[in-house]
């Protein structure tokens, strides 16, 4: 429509001459943007960007749509018309507008969530894995049909689910996802990184954007399974999109950039794509042979003529006996090609990279960097997770709240719930991955100020904004997980995990009150909230509270914490300290606990219910996994 409409000199015209024009970044104002979509999905049945909303000037619509081309085609009304007919409906007929407003608002109220008098339960968790094994895609990995989506949380649930219930084939969709993925076009084998989705059902064919949020989603669920499988494909894979993201998606300072574009000159991925005989140019004839063979490369191409490298249904070690060489030595070659080619590709005109600093998404990156320093004992993750929440602290604060974005020395518009939880997640995982006690207690008040701005005391839940954002016409409140998960998902998850860790169970209590509140929601489509539901799995299956106290100089001690951080463990919180800290405040619950003969001593405790404390190591790891 930017192509067709906004930059069309007649359009520009009826606009001009008859409406306000407003154009709205839905990344910058996910509130707008989240309000008006379900404006639209309930006057036309569907949603979708962009979106297109024609308002009174009270901000209640009174017409919405998605894409319209300028004039009538593909049994589309033509934007032209579009508008002249509004215009004319406006002037002419105002008590129509008027009766379609208040419509609009009495709709509007009937969405309102309100508490219900039942809970959700355990069996909606197995609902929802019902739900997406009928929607699984046995062949090719993944859920539902072209176009597919990463949906990291699907994965994300799917090993929480094989975890707690033991169910092998909730591990074998994951890692057949995971895997599908990894081997497909999506997923950029030469600088790394993935697409935003794919439009075919094989994931071969991207849409060639690639985003700061589906990277770092993606870290998590390929670093959580390789904590579950120990399968090296998976750590290389974390490699690779760390790579990806310090070269190409990171500020000097340190925060992250929200995405790179699908386009260069006009033309959607030019930039990632490759004709047969620029591979034989960069490499020569030997190498590029071993590369087109392995990334199936060929004359016709599998995309417009040019091809994306791929390793779909591929068999390296058949590339390997038929050239004659080794497994490992192919390997190793195609290594050294694949940088070959990356520094070809890098002298081709870059697509456009949108530089804003995200809050919300920066919040998922830091929680996916120090989740992969701890799992991989790699520190430079952590320090890049310690350097993008240190570029937060410096420059998306205003007067002690935290703000949306930042660009070019600019921080804009009060932080909606996405960027409370986000980064509430950031904090977590980094205190996790680090043992430093000033990280759990920023995530606490982190967490105690989104409680105060967010939370409907009513009903319970979180509203999508604070009450002190910007007054719409409604107040959202959202559970369903869509390309991300909801803020209330991920509120619910970081309030179980701080609850064990800090010992104050009210915030156990208000993950239990959202029980109530999203019942309705989770019976509707259980499936529709895999995220949310993995705060169900902690609260219902039993849960353990490891406290570790001692030097943090003690060997003994490190060699412990490190051993647990690479253990896929969802239901076990670790709080690690030194005598000398003070925990009065941050975790009362331990703050009685003291070192036995001078060494370092370990509590396990379930549901806070402590075993004798014990300096031996094994001891403790055996009362971890009773």
């Amino acid at each position: 429509m930017a192509k067709e409409s906004f930059e069309d000199a007649e359009v520009a015209t009826i606009l001009n001459e008859t409406f306000v024009s407003i154009k709205v970044d839905r990344e910058e104002r996910p509130d707008i943007d989240s309000i008006y979509m379900k404006v639209c999905q309930m006057m036309t049945g569907q949603g979708g960007w962009p979106l297109s909303i024609f308002m009174s000037a009270d901000q209640i619509p009174f017409y919405a749509g998605t894409y319209f081309p300028k004039h009538h085609k593909y049994g589309m009304p033509g934007f032209v018309n579009v508008l002249q007919e509004l215009y004319k409906t406006y002037t002419q007929d105002p008590e129509h507008i008027a009766d379609v407003t208040s419509k609009v608002e009495n709709a509007l109220r009937l969405t309102e969530t309100e508490k219900s008098v039942n809970r959700i339960k355990r069996s909606h968790v197995n609902e929802a894995f019902d739900q997406l094994e009928n929607r699984f895609d046995k062949v090719y990995g993944g859920f539902g049909h072209a176009p597919k989506f990463p949906m990291p949380h699907n994965v994300l649930f799917l090993l929480n689910h094989s975890y707690f219930t033991g169910n092998k084939g909730a591990l074998k969709m994951a890692k057949q996802t995971l895997d599908a993925m990894a081997a497909g076009g999506i997923y950029d084998h030469i600088g790394f990184g993935f697409s935003r989705y794919s439009t075919d059902k094989k994931w071969l064919v991207p849409h060639f954007e690639k985003m700061l949020y589906d990277n770092a989603l993606l870290l998590i669920a390929y670093t959580e399974a390789y904590q579950l499988t120990k399968r090296d494909a998976y750590k290389n894979i974390c490699n690779e999109m760390i790579a990806f993201v310090s070269r190409e998606l990171t500020h000097p300072n340190g925060g992250f950039y929200s995405a790179i574009d699908a386009d260069s000159e006009g033309i959607e991925g030019k930039y990632y794509v490759w004709e047969e005989h620029e591979i034989d140019q960069v490499l020569g004839k030997e190498d590029g042979k071993l590369f087109k063979a392995a990334y199936q490369i060929t004359p016709e191409g599998n995309f417009s003529g040019k091809n994306i490298p791929n390793l779909i249904n591929q068999d390296l070690k058949q590339v390997a006996a038929s050239a004659g060489v080794s497994l490992e030595s192919l390997t190793e070659k195609l290594v050294l090609s694949r940088e070959k080619l990356l520094e070809a590709r890098e002298k081709r005109t870059y697509p456009h990279v949108d530089d804003k600093i995200l809050t919300a998404w920066n919040g998922l990156m830091i929680a996916a960097l120090a989740k992969a320093g701890k799992v991989f004992q790699n520190s430079n993750y952590t320090e890049m997770a310690q350097k993008a929440i240190q570029f937060i602290e410096d420059h998306l604060y205003q007067d002690g709240r935290l703000m949306v974005r930042y660009r070019k020395g600019e921080s804009k518009h009060v932080g909606y719930l996405d960027d409370y939880a986000f980064l509430l997640w950031g904090y977590i995982e980094l205190y996790e991955s680090t043992f430093h006690l000033p990280y759990l207690e920023k995530a606490k008040q982190l967490l105690d100020q989104m409680i105060e701005l967010f939370w409907d005391n009513e009903h319970g839940g979180f509203y999508f904004s604070g009450n002190d954002n910007e007054t719409l016409i409604a107040k959202d409140k959202e559970v369903y997980d869509d390309a991300l998960p909801s803020g209330n998902s991920v509120a619910a998850v970081m309030l179980v995990r701080m609850g064990y860790l800090t010992g104050e169970t009210r915030y156990l209590d208000y993950v239990e009150e959202m029980f109530y509140t999203f019942h309705d929601d989770i019976k509707t489509q259980a499936s529709g909230s895999p995220f949310f539901l993995l705060s169900l799995q902690r609260m219902e299956f039993p849960s353990k509270q490891v406290v570790v106290i001692g030097p943090n100089s003690d060997l003994k001690k490190q060699a412990f914490l490190q051993q647990l951080q690479q253990i896929f463990l969802p239901n076990i919180t670790i709080l690690s300290f030194s005598e000398d800290d003070s925990l009065e405040k941050l975790a009362p619950f331990a703050s009685a606990y003291r070192l036995i003969d001078g060494e370092t001593t370990i509590y396990v405790c379930e549901n806070f219910a402590c075993k004798q404390p014990t300096t031996s190591t094994a001891e403790a790891f055996r009362y971890i996994q009773e």
